[in-house]
């Protein structure tokens, strides 16, 4: 099992930028993909940037360009960098974390709690 603890949401202006941590109880080494997704009132929630334990990275076209994803190994914490904020990427922004134990198995899922954020003038 995978505990995972969110923070840096919050208030900004279109334009601005956040960071978004996401902090893992066991090695994201350890852990096949690691990904931020977001729900939007009303939306389905969605897949905005994904990393694997081999460096390989994903992101929605929406964001292409402006997020960017990354992992501090050591310290078990996976960030997304989220610059050019618009008022369409207002959210609540889920850290994911996908377990797959062997090649036959079903993946497993764990999310965090949800961090806020709100691009607002």
């Amino acid at each position: 099992q995978v505990q995972l603890v969110e923070s840096g949401g919050g208030l900004v202006q279109p334009g601005g930028s956040l960071r978004l941590s996401c902090a893992a109880s066991k090695s994201i080494l350890s852990i096949n993909t690691m990904g931020w997704y977001r729900q939007a009132p009303g939306k389905q929630r969605e897949l905005v940037a994904s990393i694997t334990s081999t460096g390989r990275r994903n992101y929605v076209d929406s964001t292409k360009g402006r997020f960017t994803i990354s992992r501090d190994n050591t310290k078990n914490t996976v960030y997304l960098q989220m610059n050019s904020l618009e008022p369409a990427d207002t959210a609540v922004y889920y850290c994911n974390a996908r377990e797959v134990l062997w090649s036959w198995s079903t993946p497993r899922d764990y999310w965090g709690q949800g961090t806020q954020v709100t691009v607002s003038s």
